[in-house]
């Protein structure tokens, strides 16, 4: 953990605080706003082919949807068992494979075509977040509901 994460858990302990904190992946989904963010960005890239070429591991980027954190962060507040840190993940996926699933929705983009090989990372587990009651929606609804809010704002043009 990070020193200032450290610092929080040390703080709660002294005020008998109780700390939870939810934390996500790379967050997609759909757009409130018009603007981009840095999650956003990542997809936009892979639909617009802007990383010349990508990296890619064994594992791959670790998706979950912006609408599963919300649920998330709900059940932490409202469940009395909650305590602690909560790995806020649904789906790993080998950037290849997202590519391949964008394209088998949204054949009409200009993907990457070069992916590197890189070494695995670390595997994370929502199993703790499970154990609330938390579930995740399935990939392909994320994506398509990602894309058409970027459509919708018009930030794929």
């Amino acid at each position: 953990m990070k020193q200032i994460q450290w610092e929080a858990l040390e703080f709660a302990r002294r005020n008998g605080l109780d700390l939870v904190t939810i934390c996500p992946t790379l967050i997609l989904g759909p757009i409130l706003q018009s603007t981009v963010n840095a999650s956003t960005l990542v997809l936009i890239k892979l639909l617009k082919a802007m990383y010349p070429c990508r990296r890619v591991g064994k594992q791959g980027p670790i998706v979950v949807d912006v609408r599963d954190v919300a649920q998330a962060v709900l059940l932490a507040y409202e469940k009395p068992e909650a305590e602690g840190r909560y790995m806020c993940t649904a789906t790993t996926i080998k950037a290849r494979d997202l590519v391949e699933e964008l394209r088998s929705i949204y054949p009409d983009y200009n993907y990457p075509k070069n992916f590197i090989e890189v070494e695995e990372q670390q595997r994370l587990s929502n199993e703790k977040l499970q154990r609330l009651g938390w579930s995740v929606r399935p990939l392909k609804e994320t994506l398509i509901d990602s894309v058409e809010s970027y459509k919708k704002a018009g930030i794929l043009d």
